[in-house]
């Protein structure tokens, strides 16, 4: 589900687990980045972005507040089902 991070940087490392990252307004596969445990992602403040993982996985995200989430599609946001 891509969204857009008004502010700040959000910030992701992975515990355990397999976790694609990728930059864009649309779910794209090809585009994503895997990290596995260990692994520390970056989605610039304003960068719509996806993700999605490929096992049971744990991450930490984090990052400065305050902290909005805004989805390209509002059919995506979990909060309006």
């Amino acid at each position: 589900m891509p969204r857009t991070i008004t502010r700040p940087s959000e910030y992701v490392t992975v515990l355990s687990g397999n976790f694609h990252i990728g930059m864009g307004d649309k779910l794209d596969e090809a585009k994503g980045t895997e990290l596995t445990a260990g692994g520390f992602g970056i989605a610039p403040a304003g960068m719509n972005h996806f993700a999605w993982t490929t096992s049971d996985t744990i991450i930490q995200v984090h990052g400065d507040g305050p902290f909005t989430i805004t989805y390209v599609n509002p059919a995506d946001d979990p909060s309006k089902k």
